[in-house]
């Protein structure tokens, strides 16, 4: 069934299950592993085909195909398009890959190399893979959207250990916003899923940064995270299947009016309006 925009005025409509993509093809950046692979058996379960594409092989089967390749790699947006263009399209894209590599000290740390790495990872190896995957999503004839993982630190950065990160991930946000207005006339919608603290291998290790930065005799772990963003009002992080509904939700046909938008799962942790 086609993700035909929801019609209240008209009784007769059938209207897709929320999750209902059957038939759609997708395209998972980062989905070998963590929140990427949570995408990935999402959108597999709601009836996708689904290409993960990762650095690494995944621990143990996924529910989809997958191409080992590095997505920051010069290489990457003409390799993946020659795969979809092979499998005969895409209609979703979701860009997954992120995180920041950069040592702790605040600016003075932050050398020009760190600062290309941590914009190569997080803003430019989407934008790269974007440009070269869009025309194919334009020609999806089932409502495309392109899905791009964010973060709360574009509003509060945490600049002992992840400015770099923090600046590179805000970039991605207003290119995201100005993507979404190019795009949503040739029925492409792009929208951005920006979590806070996630439940994952990842928290432990920005936890230990954090506490090497500002020499705190605090244990490693992710309270020292918590009490760096000041709290979080739901008391826990995020998993990486919650992750993965909310975009789940923005490529389905339930969000087929949804354009331009920021999703925040963050358990209540940005406080402002």
């Amino acid at each position: 069934m086609d993700a035909a925009p929801y019609d209240a005025t008209d009784p007769g409509q059938n209207y897709p299950a929320p999750l209902s993509l059957r038939g759609s093809r997708a395209v998972v950046i980062g989905g070998t592993r963590g929140v990427g692979r949570a995408v990935v058996e999402r959108l597999a379960r709601a009836g996708a085909d689904v290409l993960a594409v990762g650095r690494s092989e995944p621990d143990d089967a996924l529910s989809a195909e997958s191409l080992r390749l590095d997505a920051t790699a010069p290489d990457a947006p003409e390799r993946v398009a020659a795969v979809v263009e092979a499998c005969g399209g895409v209609d979703i894209l979701v860009h997954v890959v992120g995180g920041s590599t950069a040592p702790a000290g605040g600016h003075a740390a932050l050398t020009d190399d760190i600062w290309h790495r941590e914009l190569n990872t997080n803003l430019l190896g989407a934008v790269r893979i974007d440009r070269a995957l869009i025309p194919a999503l334009r020609k999806s004839t089932r409502g495309a959207a392109i899905v791009h993982l964010g973060s709360i630190q574009t509003r509060m950065p945490l600049h002992a250990s992840t400015l770099a990160y923090a600046a590179a991930k805000a970039a991605l946000r207003t290119y995201s916003k100005g993507l979404a207005s190019e795009l949503a006339p040739h029925g492409v919608r792009v929208n951005m899923v920006s979590p806070g603290g996630i439940d994952n291998e990842g928290a432990d290790a920005l936890a230990e940064r954090l506490r090497r930065a500002t020499g705190s005799q605090v244990d490693a772990g992710r309270q020292s995270i918590i009490d760096a963003l000041g709290g979080i009002p739901l008391g826990r992080f995020a998993t990486p299947a919650e992750i993965a509904e909310a975009i789940g939700f923005l490529v389905s046909g339930a969000a087929s009016s949804i354009v331009g938008t920021e999703l925040i799962v963050d358990g209540g942790t940005i406080k402002t309006v």
